[in-house]
Order: C-alpha cells, then sequence, then structure tokens
C-alpha cells in the first residue's frame, strides 16, 4: 500500500517548483490532489495531466490563497469534489527583495498577505473539516531565512518567520483532535527561479553549504511526505529545515 493511499491532499501555489514536486510525490504515493493558484495556466494544466496519468484524482482550482473568503470557498470546494480534506500544504509564496530603505509599503503588505496571510486563511478553514473527522497534517513552507534572516528580504523573512509562530500556536491548539501541523524551512533550492540566477550567485550560496550542492524539489517533497503520512504520526509543532546543513 502507498504512504497515502485514499488520503486527499490541497496544496497551494503548486503550479511550479517547490509546489509542484510536492503534488507529484503525493500523487505517486496514491493521495488525490487538489491543487490551486492565482491563475490556471498551461503549466497548471500540465501538472494536472501528470497527475491523473499517475491514477490519482485530482483538479485544479483558481483561488487567491491571501483572500480569506476565497479561500474558505476553495476549501468547501475540495471537500465537495473529494469529500474529504485530509492534508494541506500551505505553499503559495512570492518575494519581493529589496532593501528596507528602498522597500515600499506595497511590496512589504503583498509578501505578509499572499506568504503569512494565506497560512491563516487556509488553515482555519481547512481545521473544520479535519476536526469534523479528528485526523489530519497540515504543512506550513516556511524558509531558511525566517530563521537566520536575510539582507534585502525583509518583508520575506518576517513572513516566513511568522508562519513558524503560527505553526505552532497550531499545532498546540489542534493536537488534542489529532490535526498534526508542522513547518519545513527550505535552503537553496534548484527551481525555475533560481536558475535565472547567474552562476557566480549560484555558486557563492552553494560554498557556505556542508553538503555542497544546492536542494532539489525531491528533497523538500519528500519531508513533506514524511509528514503528510502516517510516519510522521508523532511529528507536531515542529520545523524541519532542508539546507544541505546551512543552518548547522
Amino acid at each position: 500500500m502507498k504512504l497515502l493511499e485514499g488520503k486527499t491532499a490541497l496544496i497551494t501555489g503548486a503550479n511550479r517548483g517547490i509546489g509542484k514536486g510536492i503534488a507529484l510525490n503525493f500523487a505517486a504515493n496514491g493521495a488525490n490532489v487538489a491543487f490551486s493558484d492565482l491563475f490556471i495556466d498551461d503549466q497548471a494544466l500540465s501538472l494536472l495531466e501528470s497527475l491523473r496519468q499517475l491514477g490519482v484524482k485530482s483538479q485544479a482550482y483558481a483561488s487567491d490563497a491571501s483572500s480569506f473568503a476565497a479561500s474558505e470557498k476553495l476549501v468547501n470546494d475540495v471537500v465537495a469534489d473529494f469529500g474529504t480534506l485530509d492534508i494541506l500544504v500551505n505553499n503559495a509564496g512570492i518575494t519581493k527583495d529589496n532593501l528596507l530603505l528602498r522597500m515600499s509599503e506595497e511590496d512589504w503588505d503583498r509578501v505578509i498577505a499572499i506568504n503569512l496571510k494565506s497560512v491563516f486563511n487556509l488553515t482555519r478553514a481547512a481545521q473544520k473539516p479535519m476536526m469534523k473527522q479528528r485526523n489530519g497534517s497540515i504543512i506550513n513552507m516556511s524558509s531558511v531565512v525566517g530563521i537566520q534572516g536575510n539582507a534585502g528580504q525583509a518583508n520575506y523573512s518576517a513572513s516566513k518567520a511568522g508562519i513558524i509562530g503560527f505553526t505552532k500556536s497550531i499545532a498546540l491548539e489542534l493536537g488534542s483532535r489529532n490535526i498534526r501541523c508542522n513547518a519545513i524551512a527550505p535552503g537553496f533550492i534548484e527551481t525555475e527561479m533560481t536558475a535565472k540566477l547567474p552562476q557566480e550567485v549560484k555558486e557563492g550560496w552553494i560554498k557556505d553549504i556542508p553538503l555542497r550542492r544546492a536542494g532539489t524539489t525531491d528533497d523538500v517533497a519528500n519531508v513533506a511526505l514524511f509528514l503528510a503520512s502516517d510516519l510522521g504520526a508523532y511529528i507536531n509543532g515542529q520545523v524541519i529545515s532542508v539546507c544541505g546543513g546551512l543552518l548547522t
């Protein structure tokens, strides 16, 4: 039996990168996968087809994770379409990097809304069906910069640090209902976004990583699989860094 056989997962921001890797990993392990993004474009439709080819039920939803009402509707639609919601992965996120001196209020507000408020929105909505079935796993995507900070990313770092505090609080609130809440803090992960960086920049980051390589989306997805499955049944309120030893 596959690790997530018979379970339904909702993954936000899954069109590309880490979210896409988690969606494919979950489906390969038997989970039915609902995923959302602000727009359902050709890339999302391609992912939808790939998921269905793995033999699981899958559906894509256009939804703004920073909207309280849209997030509640999304969860309600997923439960109506799939009959249950067992796993929530809060992965939606953006960057608007700049030094604080040059950072606009709009860039601060937008990053906090999409990266942090979305986690509140989706978790608040998802707890209802999870509490009813007295089971669930919530996985929130933080970052190593939410632990150690990073110059030029005050808004992003603040949002990811906020996710850690939120995760620990929800773990305490919902643990008695057999609902676990954990966070993953990726380090330098090779994605479509980081692939555009100059080679010398990537090499500069990698030299500080004890494993001397960037992480892959599979590295993160495998940790998410562990936390989502019964293998992680006694893991709650934790932050797991996937950074090759960068924070050691």
